[in-house]
């Protein structure tokens, strides 16, 4: 059996490879992590989100942390991870758990694994974890788990509710007074994932009007993979269009990712929701410090940041490398295509609540609709048209070769455009004349090869991702 980690944690198909067997052994593995980074006085924060027994694979690893003498934080409900990873830095944990495979199809589960911080675990924890695994498989060890009623009992396991301190925290980045003065009429799109119902609860005493969609309990998340882009948002831009609402905002199925949708109908993407933010953040509130994105991210970013005469970091796709960043402290804000994003001031943690927060912020202070407000941005740092397409591997692909050979074959032009540059950050990248760029590399969370394109134009954008696919097929 191999399990390894990949950007950020471990998944696997339920019953295929996430079995509550491999989950304990994993478990055991991370518990010996957790004991080497603190002997004295170890502890852990455990969450999960809605999926598929993520509560009983979230009560089977609070068993094993009890049985190593770990004190345990165990979450009563689903909940967000950016919620658990703030209870991790708020309780001085050693580490944080949260059983969720975020934005991937219902047959998924997984495990994000926190550092003390609150953020992703950097690789070279990940590979830590994986070793102990591998160490204690060799030699036959298995997991040591405790009765949980014993453990609750015996005073290891506390089971808590981490919603609230993290709203309380969340206020004090948000001007929820500036929000509730818009007087917005939202619907709130929780994708049957962890988020549902946080828009509703937080801005339960403003004069937001919240209406809530798909934030039942639905483990098989209505058929659909729980990520807020426009192929999977339909309900939420039909029930935009057939009433009288001011934005939409969805989260993935564990909460870190943002989409929204406004009044028009009209899907506005993550690169745009991080650069109205970005923009409101040095322009409105007069913040200051690095900027950071992610290689698959828009080049408005590095624009508005020159406008500010602000340092730009580019790195590879992952949260984790924002967060190393961030912990480093400096970073005004950081964010990927993903709709992954964060800011000064809060965990080094994509946050989708915070982020649709923020958002409805910048509607309310600027007191426009959404769409004017991208259309202005577009004016003056775009024009900037995005698109993604992700290719089903049949087969592994070793990300080094990959990479070898689109540089090989790297043409002088891609569609009439010549080719500034090609950059191998993560995958390869290609850089046009124009402005444009376009991407290939393969994920780290699925089995797919993505291809990503950016231009003036959806022809451009449509042009460059035809030529990728046609590279990537390649590979």
């Amino acid at each position: 059996m191999t399990i390894k980690f990949g950007t950020d944690g471990w998944r696997a198909v339920i019953s295929e490879t996430f079995t509550f067997g491999n989950l304990r052994l994993v478990a055991q593995a991370i518990a010996d992590y957790v004991r080497e980074e603190n002997g004295s006085n170890p502890s852990v924060v455990v969450g999960f989100d809605t999926r598929f027994l993520s509560d009983r694979y979230a009560a089977e690893v609070a068993r094993v942390m009890a049985a190593n003498h770990i004190d345990t934080w165990l979450a009563r409900a689903d909940t967000p991870t950016p919620a658990i990873s703030y209870a991790v830095l708020q309780k001085n944990a050693t580490a944080g758990v949260m059983i969720t495979a975020s934005h991937n199809a219902p047959r998924y589960n997984g495990i994000k694994l926190k550092s003390c911080h609150g953020g992703a675990a950097s690789p070279s924890h990940h590979q830590r974890v994986e070793r102990l695994l591998d160490r204690n498989l060799s030699s036959g060890r298995g997991p040591n788990l405790m009765d949980l009623d014993e453990a609750i009992k015996q005073d290891r396991v506390h089971k808590f509710d981490p919603s609230w301190a993290y709203y309380e925290h969340l206020s004090g980045l948000v001007d929820l007074d500036i929000v509730s003065g818009g007087e917005l009429r939202l619907v709130a799109d929780g994708m049957f994932g962890s988020g549902r119902g946080a828009f509703g609860e937080i801005l339960a005493r403003g004069r937001t009007h919240v209406h809530n969609i798909r934030h039942e309990m639905n483990p098989g998340f209505g058929g659909i993979h729980p990520e807020p882009i426009a192929q999977h948002l339909g309900l939420l831009m039909s029930t935009i269009q057939s009433g009288h609402w001011d934005v939409g905002l969805a989260t993935d199925g564990d909460a870190d990712r943002i989409g929204a949708v406004d009044a028009l109908g009209n899907f506005v993407d993550p690169h745009r929701i991080f650069a109205l933010v970005l923009r409101y953040l040095l322009e409105k509130r007069g913040l200051h410090g690095k900027v950071v994105r992610t290689v698959s991210t828009t080049r408005m970013i590095d624009r508005i940041a020159a406008q500010n005469g602000l340092e730009l970091v580019e790195t590879p796709v992952g949260f984790n490398h924002i967060a190393d960043l961030m912990i480093a402290n400096g970073v005004v804000m950081g964010g990927e295509e993903s709709g992954g994003m964060s800011i000064q001031g809060h965990i080094p943690e994509g946050d989708g609540v915070l982020m649709g927060l923020l958002l409805l912020e910048v509607m309310a202070a600027a007191k426009a609709p959404l769409h004017e407000l991208v259309d202005d941005l577009l004016a003056k740092f775009g024009p900037a048209q995005y698109a993604r397409t992700d290719m089903k591997l049949t087969r592994p692909v070793e990300k080094q070769r990959m990479v070898e050979m689109l540089l090989n074959l790297a043409p002088a032009a891609i569609a009439g455009v010549n080719v500034d540059d090609v950059q191998t950050v993560d995958g390869v990248k290609y850089y046009l004349a124009d402005g444009s760029w376009l991407l290939i590399r393969p994920s780290g969370t699925e089995p797919v090869l993505r291809v990503y394109a950016e231009a003036p134009n959806d022809d451009r954008v449509k042009a460059l991702l035809g030529f990728g696919e046609q590279m990537a097929a390649k590979a």
